[in-house]
C-alpha cells in the first residue's frame, strides 16, 4: 500500500475588482486572511487582482516592472505573515515598454517568489450578448506567455494556467505529464462565456488530466462596465464540484485528499494511454 497522504486544505477567494488598485488590494487581503484563518495551507485567488480594466491607456498607466509593483510586496508579506502559499492569480506587469505580462505568482510562506507564469493564451473575441456585443483583444495590451509552469509545494506539484488557458486541453495535459496533481486556473470569465461555458470546461479538464481544478473567480458588475460569472470552483479528479462560491464576493474552502488522483488515474488511465499519431491526411484525388 502507498503511505497515506495528509488532506491539504485550500481556498479560493472570489473578487469584484475595480479600477482602484488599493482598494483591490485590501478587498483580497480580507479574503485571504479569512481563508488563512479557516485553516487553507494554500490560498489563490482570481485574474486581475488589483485591477479589472480593458483600457489599454489605464493599464499602460498603472502596470510597473515586478520589482516595482507595490501590491507584489504587500502579498510577499502577508503570505510569510499568515505562513501559507499564496497564489496570486494575475496582475499587470510591465513587460517590453508596449505590452503587459498578465502574470500570476505562487508565493511561499516565507514570502518568496517560487513560481511565475505569464498567460500563454490571449482572448481576442467577439461576442454577441443579450446588452449588445462584447469585444476583447487581450493581446492589444499584453503579450503571451510562452512557457508552461509547473510550481513545487511541499506536498504536490501545481500547474499554472490562466482563464482563457482552460479551453486549451493539450495545455493542461502536458501539466500533468509533467507531474502536475492540481491544476490552477484563476479566471476573469465573463457573464456569458461562464454561464455556458465555466463549470462543464472546469470538470472536463480535471476528468481528462485526473487532477484536482482549483479556480479563483471575478464576479458581478465591474467597473468597467464588464460583468464576470463568478462561480468559483473546486473539482476532484473524477469531476465532483467540491465547493462552488456562487456569484457573492467571499470565500470557498475544501480538504484535498491527494490520493484521489492516484484513484482517478488508476480506474481511467488516460494520461498513460496517449499516442502520437500523424497529420490529418489530405483526401487525394485520382
Amino acid at each position: 500500500m502507498g503511505k497515506v497522504r495528509p488532506a491539504i486544505r485550500v481556498g479560493l477567494v472570489q473578487l469584484c475588482s475595480g479600477f482602484d488598485v488599493d482598494a483591490n488590494v485590501v478587498a483580497a487581503e480580507t479574503g485571504i486572511r479569512a481563508a488563512a484563518a479557516a485553516g487553507c495551507h494554500y490560498v489563490q485567488t482570481p485574474e486581475n487582482t488589483t485591477l479589472m480594466a480593458l483600457d489599454r491607456e489605464r493599464l499602460l498607466a498603472t502596470a510597473r516592472p515586478e520589482a516595482e509593483t507595490a501590491a507584489i510586496t504587500v502579498f510577499r508579506a502577508l503570505a510569510k505573515s499568515l505562513g501559507i502559499w499564496l497564489h496570486i492569480g494575475s496582475l499587470p506587469v510591465a513587460a517590453d515598454g508596449e505590452r503587459l505580462a498578465n502574470r500570476s505568482l505562487v508565493i511561499d510562506p516565507e514570502g518568496v517568489i517560487a513560481a511565475r507564469y505569464d498567460k500563454i493564451h490571449m482572448f481576442d473575441v467577439d461576442l454577441a450578448g443579450a446588452n449588445g456585443p462584447e469585444t476583447y483583444r487581450e493581446s492589444a495590451t499584453f503579450r503571451p506567455g510562452e512557457q508552461a509552469v509547473v510550481a513545487d509545494l511541499p506536498f504536490t506539484r501545481l500547474g499554472l494556467t490562466i482563464c482563457y488557458d482552460l479551453r486549451f486541453a493539450a495545455l493542461h495535459r502536458d501539466l500533468a505529464h509533467a507531474g502536475a496533481e492540481i491544476l490552477a486556473v484563476p479566471a476573469a470569465f465573463t457573464q456569458i462565456t461562464g454561464a455556458a461555458h465555466w463549470h462543464v470546461l472546469l470538470r472536463a479538464r480535471a476528468i481528462e488530466t485526473g487532477c484536482f481544478v482549483l479556480a479563483a473567480a471575478q464576479t458581478g458588475l465591474h467597473a468597467n462596465g464588464r460583468r464576470t460569472y463568478g462561480h468559483s470552483l473546486i473539482v476532484d479528479p473524477w469531476g465532483t464540484v467540491l465547493a462552488d462560491a456562487g456569484e457573492t464576493i467571499g470565500i470557498v474552502t475544501a480538504d484535498l485528499d491527494l490520493g484521489a488522483v492516484q484513484a482517478a488515474r488508476a480506474k481511467v488511465p488516460a494520461l498513460s494511454h496517449d499516442r502520437v499519431w500523424r497529420p490529418t491526411a489530405q483526401n487525394e484525388v485520382s
